[in-house]
């Protein structure tokens, strides 16, 4: 075996493992935006922004996480409605969507130890006394 022969097996088999590595991306399941409809989002992101920075101004925790009891607890004002959004960034099936009618006194207590173990994103958007406001708590349980 000569030099030449070496240098062609090296090419030939570089492109095996390239077009290799292709094909199993190609064919892979499961791969999706983060959101649906995110380019539409990301025009008014804006508005999400200033959300987040009246709710920043208001220096108040609204979602907290109590890992022992597997709750998520919404301290909202009574009057406040709003959408609360379970977020699972991994499997877009398992995201689940809560409305919030604003009846309520105290704090709204919502479990969560029957969703699957891992990562999640609670996301809190509310309207109170006309104002929008948004919170976003990250949790691993």
């Amino acid at each position: 075996m000569n030099w030449g022969t070496g240098i062609l097996l090296s090419i030939i088999g570089f492109i095996v493992i390239i077009m290799t590595m292709v094909v199993i991306s190609v064919r892979m399941e499961g791969i999706e935006l983060v959101t649906e409809g995110y380019y539409e989002k990301e025009i008014a992101y804006q508005d999400q922004i200033d959300k987040e920075q009246v709710t920043l101004d208001q220096n108040r925790d609204v979602i907290s996480f109590n890992a022992q009891k597997q709750l998520l607890i919404l301290d909202l004002p009574e009057g406040a409605k709003g959408t609360l959004h379970l977020f699972r960034p991994s499997d877009a099936e398992l995201d689940q969507k809560l409305s919030l009618d604003g009846k309520n006194l105290g704090a709204i207590e919502i479990p969560v130890g029957k969703l699957k173990k891992g990562y999640w994103k609670a996301q809190l958007n509310w309207v109170e006394n006309g104002v929008e406001f948004y919170q976003e708590k990250k949790m691993n349980f």
